[in-house]
């Protein structure tokens, strides 16, 4: 089996990697090699020591600093580890030898702002990254592609949208609501659930699709390309809490937290996928209200767990 080296194992699509190890990912042929010790993007020595060990046929770039308030935050930290923690796992990589395939995962944030009139999004349109992390992100799309013309590697840059599922932080909407209504349904806080601005729309995706579009990318993505990962359907997001509300029976008022809006946010966002279906044949395949109750599932037993905790 091909050996497959994914950075960001502890994030949440990492996590949900290694719950496909055995029925997504073995059954293409790639074994998921752990890291055997901790390690720092930025600590070239650290990264060295893992990919000796590892000896990866190709690496799936996920680590990096995600959230855009943090971005926002602390801009410095978000552009060393997303910018320069890239080149240095380049660097590392080159010096171990490898030869590989590389999947560099971007962002669909990095378009920025783009006119209703212009969607869906496909990947001619240029980036005008409206955040810090954004900003990170198509920069170290740049470095990946001046590797790919300059190496005997594949390197590829994949740009998902917002994808989701069990497992996600509860910084991120849609899991946000849900943990919520895990706690409203166990009478831990009253029915109301706190939102940022839920009249914008975007492009969602389950993250098992997700994973299945990386390995196509693998597989049979080419050279130098940029692909967008995304489901190709708008959602807004006071419909998904709406059906949230339905699939749980439960009754709650929607209440705006200001804290929780964005200066930045995007109205509407919405995908082309078109370039990465004609390239590897990857479609999404599972419906939203499966994954949704899935999300829900699993923030009812991560409420219910830590409330079993002494």
């Amino acid at each position: 089996m091909k050996r497959l080296f994914i950075t960001g194992q502890s994030g949440f699509v990492g996590l949900a990697f290694e719950r496909l190890r055995e029925h997504a990912v073995a059954a293409r042929g790639w074994q998921l090699i752990t890291a055997e010790s901790a390690y720092d993007l930025l600590d070239p020595a650290a990264l060295d020591q893992v990919l000796q060990l590892a000896r990866p046929d190709a690496v799936i770039h996920l680590a990096g600093q995600t959230f855009i308030p943090e971005a926002f935050r602390d801009p410095a930290h978000t552009l060393d580890v997303n910018l320069k923690g890239t080149l240095n796992l380049l660097q590392a990589l080159q010096r171990s030898g490898f030869n590989g395939t590389f999947l560099y995962v971007s962002s669909g944030d990095v378009y920025g702002r783009v006119d209703p009139e212009l969607l869906p999004i496909n990947e001619q349109q240029p980036a005008r990254p409206q955040n810090p992390y954004a900003v990170s992100k198509a920069a170290a799309e740049l470095l990946c592609y001046q590797w790919s013309c300059n190496l005997p590697w594949r390197i590829m840059v994949a740009r998902p949208f917002n994808h989701i599922g069990p497992g996600q932080r509860e910084d991120f909407v849609i899991s946000s609501v849900a943990r919520q209504l895990a706690r409203i349904r166990l009478q831990l806080q009253e029915p109301r659930i706190l939102v940022g601005d839920v009249d914008v729309s975007r492009d969602f995706l389950d993250v098992e699709d997700v994973i299945s579009a990386y390995l196509a990318l693998l597989e049979n993505g080419q050279n130098g390309e940029t692909y967008n990962v995304c489901s190709g359907k708008e959602y807004l997001i006071r419909d998904m809490i709406a059906s949230m509300l339905y699939l749980t029976e439960t009754d709650a008022v929607i209440e705006q937290d200001p804290a929780r809006l964005r200066p930045s946010d995007l109205r509407r966002v919405k995908g082309s996928n078109q370039k990465i279906t004609q390239a590897t044949a990857w479609q999404p395949a599972i419906a939203m209200q499966q994954t949704l109750l899935n999300v829900l599932a699993d923030w009812d037993a991560r409420v219910a767990a830590a409330q079993a905790q002494p």
